[in-house]
């Protein structure tokens, strides 16, 4: 019978792969991580597929961090949560960037997303650079085709009513 992914095994791994903690070290260093990312250390016997996408997401987060990277990829980080949860998780990232220092690659169609979480932005289009620059203005006024064509596609509220 195959052994469950737990919460527990998935922060293990990177602590014990890098050799960052003892076995008894290790148990406490998850409960930590657990609660860095907000979520209850009682979480980690818990296999990963009884627990919600967005406590997916935060054992995601608390697994990248394990290691004290100066680096974390985060390729469409939240485009599966639904919008308060993304919110949240949004917050810890950014919580997370001002605190421990981590610089994120965020991979995004949403620039929602982006605005919320980038300083600089690169705009591809067919893996050639478009354009790039802080992220506020490219938002704010595209140069490219292909970035005049993502901010059209960007859903606005319609603030006035028929």
């Amino acid at each position: 019978m195959p052994v469950r992914a737990t919460v527990a095994r998935a922060l293990d791994d990177p602590l014990r792969i890098h050799g960052i903690a003892s076995r008894l070290e290790r148990t406490r260093r998850i409960a930590a991580l657990l609660e860095r990312v907000g979520l209850a250390p009682d979480l980690a016997p818990r296999a990963i597929h009884e627990i919600s996408g967005g406590q997916r997401q935060r054992v995601a987060i608390a697994r990248a961090i394990a290691t004290k990277p100066s680096l974390i990829v985060l390729d469409e980080a939240v485009s599966a949560l639904d919008v308060s949860v993304r919110g949240q998780i949004l917050k810890l990232l950014l919580d997370l960037q001002r605190e421990e220092r981590i610089a994120y690659l965020f991979i995004s169609h949403d620039l929602g997303v982006v605005r919320a979480i980038a300083h600089r932005l690169v705009i591809l289009d067919a893996g050639t650079i478009a354009e790039s620059g802080n992220a506020r203005a490219v938002i704010d006024a595209p140069q490219s085709a292909i970035g005049k064509a993502l901010v059209a596609a960007t859903p606005r509220l319609n603030r006035t009513r028929p």
